[in-house]
C-alpha cells in the first residue's frame, strides 16, 4: 500500500508540473477563489473557515502514517512509514461562494490498538455555509459545518462491542462546527472552533454527546507557504473519558495554482470531528505522533 501512494504522490507532483501552463491561463479565475484567511478549506484535521468559490471541485487525497517514535514507532516501522493508521479520499463542491458539499471515504483505524477508534470503512459527507466574510466592516469571518458519518464495517459477533451495531442507527455519528477566524495584517491568522459531536452508540463508560473547544493559528511566510498549528481541548471532563487525550497538529502548507500541499504532524490517528475529538489517546510527550499529508486538487469549469 505504501509504495502505491508513493507512486501516486510521484505521478500528482509530476502533474502539477506538466499543468502549470494550462492554470497560468486561469490566474486570475484562481485569484477570485484564493482564500484570505487561511490557505485551504482544512487546517490539520479541522475544518477551515474557508469554503470553496462556485462551480470549483475539489479531489482530496489525505494519508495518516504511523507513530514516529515510542513503543509503536522508532527504526523498525521506519519511523511509521511502514504502517497506515489512516487513509481518506473525497470529491467536495463548491455550490455558490458561500456553500460547499463533500463526500468521502475512510479507511478508519479500527484494530490498530486497543486503544482507537472501534470503526473502519467510514463513509462521511457534509455540508458547509459561510455565514460572513472578513472586510473592512466585518471584523471576523464565520461558517458553519454540519457533517454526518457512516460505517458499513462487518458488524462485530462480540455483543459487548459498540461495533457489534445492535441497531442499525448505531452506524451513524454526526459533528457540528461553528468556524470564527480573523486575520490580523497580512501573515497571521486566528480561528476558533466550538464543536459538537453526537455517536448514536457509545460504549459503557463513555457518553453519546462531546463538547469540543478547538484554535488555530496560521502564519504566513509568503503567499504560497504557510505554518499551522491546530489544538482541539476535549470539554467533557476526565472523569467521563479519563483515557483521552486532546488533538494536536502542527503543519505546513504550500499552494500552487490548483493544487494545495498539506505535511503535517499529529498525535490523531484518524480523519473526522467523530474520530479524532473521541479517539485520540496517543500522546506526544511518548512519541506517540504521526506524519501526514493531504493533497488537493482543484477543477474549474472552463
Amino acid at each position: 500500500m505504501n509504495k502505491i501512494l508513493i507512486v501516486l504522490i510521484g505521478v500528482l507532483i509530476f502533474y502539477t508540473v506538466q499543468s502549470q501552463q494550462e492554470f497560468d491561463s486561469l490566474v486570475l479565475e484562481f485569484e477570485n477563489s484564493t482564500v484570505e484567511i487561511f490557505g485551504s478549506t482544512r487546517i490539520v484535521n479541522s475544518h477551515s473557515v474557508e469554503t470553496l468559490n462556485k462551480g470549483i471541485l475539489e479531489f482530496r487525497i489525505e494519508h495518516k502514517f504511523g507513530d514516529i517514535a515510542g513503543t509503536n514507532g522508532g527504526i523498525q516501522t521506519f519511523f511509521g512509514f511502514d504502517n497506515s493508521t489512516d487513509i481518506r479520499f473525497a470529491f467536495e463542491y463548491g455550490v455558490t461562494d458561500d456553500l460547499m458539499l463533500g463526500l468521502g471515504r475512510s479507511k478508519g483505524t479500527a484494530g490498530l490498538s486497543s486503544e482507537g477508534s472501534p470503526y473502519k470503512s467510514l463513509l462521511d459527507g457534509f455540508v458547509k455555509y459561510r455565514l460572513i466574510k472578513q472586510s473592512n466592516a466585518i471584523p471576523v469571518s464565520a461558517t458553519i459545518v454540519g457533517s454526518t458519518f457512516y460505517t458499513y464495517m462487518k458488524a462485530n459477533t462480540d455483543l459487548t462491542s459498540v461495533a457489534s451495531f445492535p441497531k442499525y442507527s448505531n452506524r451513524f455519528a454526526y459533528s457540528t462546527q461553528l468556524n470564527l477566524a480573523k486575520m490580523f495584517g497580512s501573515k497571521l491568522s486566528v480561528s476558533l472552533m466550538p464543536t459538537f459531536v453526537y455517536r448514536n452508540f457509545v460504549a459503557s463508560n463513555d457518553v453519546n454527546a462531546l463538547f469540543a473547544l478547538g484554535g488555530a493559528l496560521r502564519y504566513a511566510i509568503n503567499p504560497r507557504w504557510g505554518i499551522i498549528i491546530e489544538y482541539f481541548h476535549n470539554l467533557n471532563g476526565n472523569d467521563i473519558r479519563s483515557s483521552t487525550l486532546n488533538s494536536l497538529g502542527v503543519a505546513v502548507e504550500w499552494s500552487t495554482f490548483g493544487h494545495v500541499f498539506t505535511l503535517n504532524l499529529t498525535n490523531a490517528t484518524g480523519f473526522g470531528d467523530v474520530q479524532y475529538i473521541p479517539y485520540t489517546y496517543q500522546n506526544w510527550l511518548d512519541g506517540a505522533f504521526r506524519l501526514g499529508f493531504c493533497i488537493s486538487r482543484k477543477y474549474v469549469k472552463e
